[in-house]
Formats: C-alpha cells, structure tokens, sequence
C-alpha cells in the first residue's frame, strides 16, 4: 500500500493538481476507485482490512459461474480488442445479470504486472459500491472487482512456496484461491455518449498515467480492433487487464454471445456415472458460447499443418450506433474457430518458466 501510495504521488508531482490535493487524489485513485468513502484510512494495516472485509462479503453473496474454455477464450479475444476509454462505457444496471458473482476459469492466466512480476488470475469476484472522487468531489455508481490467484498455478516462486508451506504449517492453510489485487471500475455509463476523438484523448491520458507509473513500459501501441487469443502469457504494462476482462464477460453476456446455463440435469444414466465424491452444486452456474461457432476455413497454403484441437481465435470489435438511445455501444462479431470439427476444445496447454 505504501509502496502504490508512494508512486502515485510522484506522479501527481509532475502533474497540475495542487500539492496540497496530492495525498487526497491519491488515496481517491487508488481506493475511493475500489468503493471506499473519506476519511481515508490512517495507514496500510486499516486498509487491509477493509479490503479484506469486502472480499469476505463478495465470497458470502456471491453466485459462483464457471467459464466453459470456448467462452473463455472469446472473452480473452474481444479483451485484447479493448482501449481504456471503452471499459468507461460499462454501465452496472444494463450490462450486469448478476450484481454480485464470482467468476472461475478454466485456467490460469499468466499475467505480467507491473514491474516484470508474475502472478497468475483464476476467478474474478465482483460487487457494487460507490466510488468516492476528489476534485471535484463526486460519487459514481461503479463495481469493485477482486482478481483471486491460484494457489497452485503456474507461478511459484520460492517466496510463495515458503509462504503457503509456513500458513500450512500453522494450521492456517491458504486457501485455493487467494485474493490478490482489487479494482475500481466506473459504471454509469459516462463515456457512453462522448465522440471517438473525446474517447481516444482519454484512452491516451490513461496510458500517460500508467507509463509512468510502470518504468519497465517502453511502448504506447493501440489496441487492433480485431484480437485474437491462443493461450499464452499477458502483457499487463498499463495495469487494466483485469477490468478489461470483466467488461468484456459482462458485455458478451448482454450481448448474446455467451449464455449462462444451469448445472446438467440430475436424472438419467449420466447420474450413475458421475462419481459420488464429486456431487453437481446446484448453486453453480455454467458460462458457454450461445451458438455453435463455426469452423475457421484453413488456409490452402498451409498444407503441412495437422491441428489436433480446435480453439478460438478471433474477435472484431465495432462501435455499434443505437438511434433509440442515440449512443454507440461497443459490441463485437465473431468468435471463430481454428482446428478440425471433430478436435476437442483446448485453451491453450503453456509451460512457463518462472524465476
């Protein structure tokens, strides 16, 4: 906490808000994002645990989704397509079916953060609260979004092993899935009416503030309004993955890309053959593509390729017009599939080496 505090105010050194604002903007940018309300707390202890508090609160009211790898890797596709000033559209009352969820993944994303450090993301837990803003003072509907690492993923290194060897050690043993950064997104939909210039200027301002926030980010590349995923390491330099995934998930949902289900039914030969010490939770919802997606055409050149799985490869993001409401939407078309039809499905089977 420290350490973010410190690094915020010397970027707002170099900025035009006034020196006596500095520590209220940025305990604003920092928690008043996250739903915390002044007066702001008298040092990082106090703020851990509030920030631990909320996590509590997510687990207790949260309905639990689990991601199907198809509907994963869409989501993954259209994240990549995404620019700051388009997850400041998200507006919580139209594009969330669920207030409170906490998402899982059917795998680990690597993620690169700030710094050149590793973590990896295995569920996405979300609640609504009020973002408090400094100058002007101000208050915004938003979302806190809690990103939750895997206890045994792909990233491992020796300090973590001590740690979750020593918590298990006291009889304290951590749990599967370990909080590990929370955000603040804005979600009354205020860029929602603003002009493609507008959004581009603030997409450019938000990136200056996280280049300077990140000394190992040496470039400044716009996002292609087609993306694509194939498992793999993120490169995380301006620290919005996160919220960009989430605005992505929930967008598709709303959308009709992807679709939640309910658990299979319980009735019928597949119930004698699923096994007694893993029971269906009827309290766990499944997150799949709404549509067969169809088969991505191989190209004719290529004939020395032989796929043995299918994955998804391909989202084109647009700005939709809606004359009824007379705003532009960001929606996307696709995805696509790569691989024969009769291939599983497969996210992306990576090893990584971690120092």
């Amino acid at each position: 906490m420290n350490t973010r505090m410190a690094e915020l105010r010397t970027v707002l050194q170099h900025s035009d808000v006034p020196e006596e604002h500095h520590k209220d903007m940025a305990f604003a940018l920092m928690l008043g994002k996250q739903g915390m309300r002044p007066p702001w707390p008298t040092g990082p202890v106090e703020t851990a645990r509030w920030q631990i508090q909320q996590v509590l609160n997510v687990l207790a009211d949260a309905e639990v989704l689990v991601i199907s790898p198809a509907a994963h890797a869409a989501v993954m596709a259209a994240t990549a397509t995404l620019e700051p000033a388009d997850v400041a559209t998200l507006d919580r009352d139209r594009d969330l079916a669920i207030p409170t969820g906490l998402l899982v993944l059917p795998e680990p994303v690597v993620v690169a953060n700030r710094g050149g450090s590793l973590s990896d993301i295995r569920a996405f837990g979300w609640q609504m609260v009020t973002q408090s803003q400094v100058l002007p003072e101000a208050q915004y509907p938003g979302i806190q979004l809690t990103c939750f690492m895997d206890r045994d993923g792909p990233v491992q290194p020796e300090s973590w092993r001590l740690a979750v060897a020593q918590a298990r050690a006291t009889g304290a043993p951590l749990p599967p899935l370990v909080p590990d950064g929370v955000y603040g997104m804005r979600a009354d939909g205020a860029l929602t009416a603003e002009s493609s210039e507008r959004h581009a200027a603030l997409t450019e301002e938000h990136r200056r503030l996280h280049t300077a926030l990140n000394e190992v980010a040496q470039y400044n590349v716009m996002p292609p309004e087609e993306g694509q995923w194939d498992g793999g390491r993120i490169e995380d330099v301006y620290d919005d993955f996160a919220v960009r995934y989430a605005f992505a998930f929930w967008r598709l949902s709303t959308q009709g890309i992807t679709t939640i289900t309910s658990p299979p039914d319980q009735d019928g030969p597949a119930r004698q053959l699923r096994s007694a010490a893993r029971p269906t939770d009827p309290d766990v919802r499944v997150i799949r593509l709404a549509h067969q997606v169809p088969e991505q055409r191989s190209e004719k050149s290529d004939t020395s390729r032989v796929y043995h799985h299918r994955w998804t490869v391909r989202m084109h993001k647009v700005r939709q017009w809606y004359p009824s409401t007379q705003e532009h939407r960001v929606i996307w078309r696709g995805p696509y599939i790569k691989g024969p039809a009769d291939a599983p499905f497969m996210v992306g089977e990576k090893t990584y080496a971690v120092d």
